[in-house]
């Protein structure tokens, strides 16, 4: 599963914030790396430079192998927060739409 980390201008992706992201996808989506050919992570800074409450947007696109991606997003205060709510809800998108495979299957 390979993991891609992309950005606005307003937000600064270095190696930290890189390893931070891959970690937490590892960690949450992990089980699902047979399934998928890639996670591909958008983050934003909604308001630019200026201040606000739940301005830090993590969009998520996962690429199931033979199905159409799938996405989620998730506002949060700081970068990290939403990258760990759009992660624990693409963890449930991902359980619904395999677990529904899976019956059809």
């Amino acid at each position: 599963m390979m993991i891609l980390v992309n950005s606005d201008k307003n937000v600064v992706v270095d190696a930290t914030l890189t390893s931070f992201v891959e970690t937490e996808v590892n960690k949450v989506l992990g089980r699902f790396e047979s399934q998928l050919t890639r996670v591909e992570v958008y983050l934003s800074d909604l308001n630019g430079n200026k201040p606000g409450l739940l301005d830090k947007r993590c969009q998520l696109e996962a690429r199931p192998a033979g199905d159409g991606p799938v996405s989620v997003s998730a506002e949060a205060d700081t970068v990290e927060l939403s990258v760990r709510d759009a992660v624990n809800k693409m963890k449930r998108l991902l359980e619904s739409l395999f677990g529904r495979a899976q019956k059809r299957a």
